[in-house]
């Protein structure tokens, strides 16, 4: 009895197993083929070159899924999709990340999918992305992955150099290369003057070159290691290397305005500016016609091509019905084919690769130089604005001091104590 028991239980095992089996090959199968709208949030649709390439380029490879894009406008974009999410809005699948304080919020809110095991299923290599990556990281888990990436680089005006005979800068300039350069490119008075450099009023373009080194970030609550920037550019300001910060902020002068003009030899700016930039002399609107780039100045000891940068990443929605096709278009638009759709309207992604660089190095009105090319592949890029909940706060203070530190209102030991003092709160 027992022998007979056993052959009919082995028997009805073998049977569920193969039910089982054959149910969920049907399940498998019905899902891949079934027809899925995502939902995709976003900020100018209109206006936006690479939405529409992107989302072709995915549904010809997948035909039974629809995105539906989901505008929320550019100025209010974090509180109109923090209100949707927070209520609850099954609707959003996939979720554009716009900023830092952005993700900060959607993560603590526990609204993005944790993407740790996707990635390691499938074999995503995160290096691509330059670092960015490491640095949203919380606790070892990532919720979203870079598309879009601007970093700094220094535009010079090729036609001023060879005026001075002065040898064009290269793509590994040290910051103290950088100073001399620059004070050996100034030269005449009055209309005629031409500043070897120039530092538009934000913070960023003084106080991000201390954090090349990885060894310091603008949230730690710690500022000494700034004071040897603002003792040179503040040195450069008194000699009149570079145009006053307090002439700047008072006439609300715009950085590209003086470089269209022939005024400043190099500039350090973001590489959002290339495309205005071929625009604008393609008008006939800028006067620099001869102009070119290299790599962002580094501190001694730190790798050439180590800069700065932000980035606008792609997250699912913890709410999102359809996860698993949400997490497929992430990959596609995050990777190298998203990559290279994205460089060919002229817009920067999070990946540069060869291929990046030869489409946009191509572009209509690109300097045709060696070094230009070369100055797109950057070796580390470090945030401009660190993961950390009270970034928004931090900054408020810094732009503050950094404002006081520049017009004179207070020495550099004083401006920097200042920093320390208010953020000190903060970190708490």
């Amino acid at each position: 009895m027992k022998k007979i028991f056993y052959s009919i239980a082995s028997v009805l095992a073998l049977a569920s197993v193969f039910a089982l089996t054959s149910c969920g090959n049907k399940q498998t199968a019905q899902k891949a083929d079934e027809n899925v709208t995502l939902k995709w949030a976003l900020w100018d649709w209109d206006s936006t070159a690479y939405y529409k390439p992107l989302i072709e380029e995915y549904t010809k490879t997948h035909p039974n899924v629809k995105i539906e894009p989901l505008d929320l406008g550019s100025q209010d974009y974090q509180t109109m999709l923090s209100i949707q999410l927070t209520g609850g809005d099954d609707s959003i699948d996939v979720v554009t990340v716009k900023d830092i304080p952005g993700y900060n919020t959607l993560q603590k809110a526990k609204q993005l999918v944790n993407l740790n095991d996707f990635i390691k299923e499938k074999g995503i290599d995160t290096s691509v992305y330059g670092g960015t990556t490491e640095q949203i990281t919380v606790d070892g888990n990532l919720y979203a992955l870079p598309f879009r990436s601007d970093f700094w680089v220094v535009f010079y005006n090729k036609a001023l150099f060879d005026k001075a005979g002065v040898p064009y800068p290269t793509n590994d300039m040290t910051f103290s290369e950088y100073d001399a350069l620059a004070r050996k490119m100034t030269s005449g008075s009055g209309a005629e003057k031409v500043y070897g450099a120039h530092y538009h009023t934000w913070r960023s373009a003084v106080q991000l070159f201390g954090v090349l080194d990885g060894k310091h970030t603008i949230v730690d609550g710690k500022y000494d290691f700034l004071k040897p920037y603002y003792e040179t550019i503040l040195a450069e300001q008194n000699d009149g290397i570079v145009q006053s910060y307090a002439q700047l902020k008072t006439t609300s002068t715009h950085y590209s305005g003086v470089f269209y003009n022939n005024s400043v030899a190099m500039m350090n700016m973001g590489s959002w500016f290339i495309g205005t930039l071929i625009q604008k002399v393609a008008a006939g609107e800028a006067e620099c016609k001869d102009w070119a780039m290299v790599k962002y100045p580094h501190p001694d000891g730190v790798k050439a091509g180590t800069t700065l940068g932000t980035i606008t990443s792609l997250g699912v929605s913890s709410a999102s019905k359809h996860k698993e096709a949400a997490l497929e278009f992430v990959q596609f638009v995050t990777g190298a084919t998203g990559a290279e759709i994205i460089a060919k309207t002229g817009t920067f992604p999070a990946i540069k690769n060869d291929s990046v660089i030869r489409v946009i190095s191509s572009m209509e009105g690109f300097p045709k130089d060696e070094n230009s090319a070369q100055a797109l592949y950057t070796e580390k890029t470090y945030l401009e604005m660190p993961l950390h909940e009270k970034a928004s706060e931090i900054e408020v203070i810094l732009n503050q001091q950094h404002d006081n530190i520049m017009t004179g209102n207070i020495s550099i030991d004083d401006g920097l104590a200042e920093m320390e003092k208010g953020v000190a709160a903060y970190i708490k």
